[in-house]
């Protein structure tokens, strides 16, 4: 099973998330959940870092896969960690939908 961490501060704003495990929902390199999974986040990463240009802090298991975490820098400006806050929700609602149809493989907290 994947598991989804979403770390939030005080203002319920986003400040990291972490990816953990694996879906198992179908046989290696034909597993949709993970796919979506590694789409969804992967996707929501490069879009923090190409269109907020910052750097946030990025942690994966390249070789065994099933890890990935993101956390967004302290110093960036106001107008780039709002348009990260709007990438980063859309992520979770995202996730969400997989989790809604696939529980039995992924689960968000």
């Amino acid at each position: 099973m994947i598991h989804v961490h979403i770390d939030r501060n005080d203002q319920n704003e986003i400040q990291s998330f972490e990816l953990k495990g694996h879906a198992e929902s179908g046989p290696y390199g034909h597993d949709l959940v993970c796919a979506a999974v590694s789409a969804v986040s992967f996707g929501a990463v490069n879009s923090v870092i190409q269109l907020c240009d910052v750097e946030p802090r990025i942690e994966q298991d390249v070789e065994e896969g099933g890890y990935l975490r993101m956390e967004l820098p302290l110093n960036i400006n106001q107008e780039a960690y709002h348009k990260a806050q709007h990438l980063l929700e859309g992520m979770v609602v995202s996730l969400q939908t997989i989790e809604r149809d696939y529980h039995e493989h992924i689960s968000i907290k």
